[in-house]
């Protein structure tokens, strides 16, 4: 399989006037459409979260776009190419948040938590160091894989993340705490949140996994890392895994489930029958 399409993942949190977005959003939009990209642009006060897919040149072209604006000169996107297009449409929207939250207080581009890179992460788990790993992505993400040993919070929404929080041991409060999600967003939220709860010594995994994949591979977790697009998974090497969504329940399905006999095309899965009680 060719790979034809560079996909490209990237945030970041910096300072827009809310009255200056819609030509922004206007603009880059233009410049999508006319590159043939797909995938999502998102833009607020708070800054732009972007997944976008096609041709490596018209991604190019889109990024340099992107980089003229106030800010976002620095913008370094994640990297992984498929041999389709994983998204469907383009869409630019203005939102509140670039990544939800709904929590008032929470300043990532002031305050943010200190960032660990992938490779530091590594080498700490390679010695053994004595850390906690919080998984801070929903629970049908962390169920294709995650960390080993990481806490999983257990939650099916982002917004429900400051509740798991408080139910956490107060005596992690004074331990080091590693936070991941799949590409760095959700913990620079989060990070924040942790740290006004009083936990001392958190850091947040710069780039997410997609990251540590790119820069360490797979060593110390277990399965593949679910995305938010036609891709459903991908592995350590960011190669498409064959998982696909139940078009019933939405579960990411690997392919062992699909082998399952409840697993029907558009109809059920495993995980129909399950919420089902059967």
């Amino acid at each position: 399989m060719s790979s034809a399409f560079l996909n490209i993942s990237s945030y970041k949190f910096t300072p827009f006037e809310s009255d200056e977005l819609p030509a922004i959003r206007d603009r880059l939009l233009e410049v999508s459409i006319a590159q043939g990209l797909k995938g999502t642009i998102l833009l607020s006060t708070e800054g732009i979260n972007l997944f976008v897919a096609g041709p490596t040149d018209n991604v190019n072209a889109l990024l340099a776009e992107i980089r003229t604006l106030r800010g976002l000169d620095d913008l370094t996107p994640k990297e992984s190419f498929s041999g389709d297009q994983p998204f469907n449409r383009m869409l630019v929207k203005i939102k509140k948040e670039i990544i939800s939250f709904g929590l008032e207080g929470i300043d990532p581009a002031r305050k943010p938590a200190p960032k660990l890179s992938p490779k530091t992460l590594k080498q700490w788990l390679d010695e053994g160091r004595k850390i906690t790993l919080l998984d801070t992505r929903n629970d049908y993400e962390v169920r294709l894989g995650t960390f080993t040993g990481a806490i999983d919070p257990r939650i099916n929404t982002f917004r429900a993340f400051p509740d798991a929080v408080s139910k956490l041991p107060e005596e992690l409060k004074t331990q080091p705490i590693v936070m991941f999600c799949t590409g760095g967003i959700r913990c620079e939220k989060a990070g924040p949140l942790m740290m006004r709860e009083g936990f001392e010594n958190v850091f947040q995994l710069d780039g997410g996994i997609l990251k540590y994949f790119e820069e360490c591979g797979g060593a110390h977790y277990e399965g593949e890392c679910f995305v938010f697009d036609r891709r459903v998974g991908v592995n350590a090497d960011l190669k498409p895994t064959g998982s696909a969504l139940c078009w019933v329940c939405q579960m990411p399905l690997t392919l062992a489930e699909q082998r399952d006999e409840r697993y029907v095309y558009e109809k059920s899965c495993p995980y129909c029958f399950k919420t089902a009680g059967a």
